[in-house]
């Protein structure tokens, strides 16, 4: 069991705010589907930029199992303040601050993994955060800058010091982006200097590797991004691993494809009948990559426009692996 706050967290298996991702549908699909916790895609503190469509749709928790957590991301303590205030007034139950995200875009703005090189500003922002609202406040961070600049441990104390509710460590320095291998020595070492809850997060693909994170780690959950792109059942997968030892069986194809019809359904009712169906079309090559002849009938799937199109199509193509697999059988 997890506390975050006045929060309980079932489990031990966070989904991890993803930009373009982890919108509404598919933070509710993952909810479903076993996480104990699904994080927001990350909002701009820039409040004069809420009111575009994106921010309006990344703001929408309508329907959301609680805790609702959302994560906010800037560079101005002030601005960051008022945005954790405003998004808890939103509904927000639990606000996130995004000091891990490596991309140019965020740290040219002195945002997400830029801010770990310079300790006083992530000081400021945090101390900000925590006194505006009366929620609790949660961190998500790199190891550090660079390889030669690892600092998670003396940002991981300040946060604490400050606060902070719980810690999320990505196993990657900012300069690493997705490069290389996760390490877990440094988010080890950040288990062992604090005493609030830490999430060890980066290449945790299975429910093996899952265990042997939280093992080597010591950390108290672990956040799954990636790997639940087209596997969102991944994480009833890994908590049935840490409570029982045991691996479950892969879903069978009559299941991949009611979650993958559902989520068609889901996409097209929130962002609309034009961009629902545009936006299904990275979602579903990510399900198709774990599927024979997923490749030539992606190609065929990004030219459908219309909901009913694409489920047709998806409907289509599960009768045939079906049908085959029966043959094989």
């Amino acid at each position: 069991m997890l506390q975050i706050g006045p929060y309980c967290i079932d489990n031990q298996v966070i989904l991890a705010p993803m930009a373009g991702v982890t919108d509404r549908p598919f933070r509710q699909l993952c909810r479903r589907l076993g996480a104990g916790l699904a994080v927001s895609e990350m909002v701009t503190s820039d409040t004069g930029l809420w009111y575009s469509r994106k921010s309006q749709l990344r703001m929408d928790h309508r329907g959301e199992a609680g805790p609702i957590s959302v994560q906010i991301a800037g560079g101005d303590p002030q601005m960051m303040a008022e945005a954790a205030l405003l998004n808890a007034a939103n509904g927000a139950q639990i606000i996130d601050i995004n000091m891990g995200c490596p991309a140019k875009k965020v740290c040219k703005k002195a945002a997400g993994s830029a801010l770990l090189k310079d300790e006083p500003l992530v000081y400021d922002i945090l101390q900000a955060v925590v006194a505006s609202v009366s929620v609790p406040v949660t961190l998500k961070i790199r190891t550090g800058w660079s390889p030669d600049h690892r600092n998670a441990v003396t940002v991981a104390r300040m946060a604490e010091d400050l606060g902070i509710a719980a810690l999320a460590v990505h196993g990657r320095t900012r300069a690493c982006g997705y490069r290389g291998e996760a390490e877990y020595d440094t988010i080890a070492r950040v288990v062992d200097a604090v005493n609030i809850p830490v999430f060890c997060n980066g290449d945790i693909d299975s429910p093996e590797k899952a265990r042997q994170a939280l093992e080597y780690t010591g950390a108290a959950a672990v956040m799954i991004g990636r790997a639940a792109q087209g596997r969102p059942w991944i994480f009833r997968e890994i908590d049935h691993y840490l409570q029982t030892g045991e691996r479950l069986p892969e879903p069978p194809l009559s299941e991949i494809r009611d979650i993958l019809c559902n989520h068609l359904r889901e996409l097209s009712a929130f962002y609309g009948d034009v961009m629902g169906p545009r936006i299904a079309r990275k979602h579903v090559g990510w399900y198709l990559k774990t599927l024979d002849q997923g490749d030539d009938f992606r190609k065929q799937f990004n030219t459908l426009e219309h909901l009913e199109e694409q489920h047709a199509s998806v409907l289509n193509f599960f009768e045939q692996l079906t049908t085959q697999e029966d043959k094989a059988a």
